[in-house]
């Protein structure tokens, strides 16, 4: 069977559906366990660090309607002071993945394009529904 790839079908922030340019190449860690290797002072073995890290989804374009004031809606998750209920369709396979997040960095807006770049990362793992 072929492994098909495929762009971002849409993302929902806080319940409101965002469309996802078609050339966005969107980036996604799932979160969980991330693992370092430390060599022993004996040269010949090493230990195994691991550490939690949480999901991130970057590079994630957004199409900005005016219309639905989408630009102020986007502030208001990034002011806020908790995290939101976030979700990605992917129209190739189906897939839905899900969790609980917050939009952090910078979010530029480009105007020419009606889009905004965003890196959205949260609590735990994003997990396929």
């Amino acid at each position: 069977m072929a492994v098909i790839g495929g762009p971002v079908e849409n993302v929902s922030i806080a319940g409101r559906t965002f469309g996802v340019p078609q050339d966005s190449e969107v980036m996604i860690v799932l979160g969980g366990d991330q693992n370092t290797v430390e060599p022993n002072g004996d040269g010949a073995t090493a230990r195994i660090i691991k550490e939690k890290v949480p999901f991130k989804i970057s590079s994630l374009s957004v199409v900005i309607d005016d219309d639905r004031d989408d630009h102020q809606f986007i502030q208001d998750v990034v002011d806020g002071t908790d995290f939101v209920d976030i979700s990605l369709s992917m129209p190739k396979s189906g897939d839905v993945f899900y969790g609980q997040g917050i939009i952090i960095d910078e979010i530029p807006r480009s105007v020419k394009k009606a889009t905004m770049e965003l890196t959205i990362s949260g609590q735990g793992r994003l997990d396929k529904q």
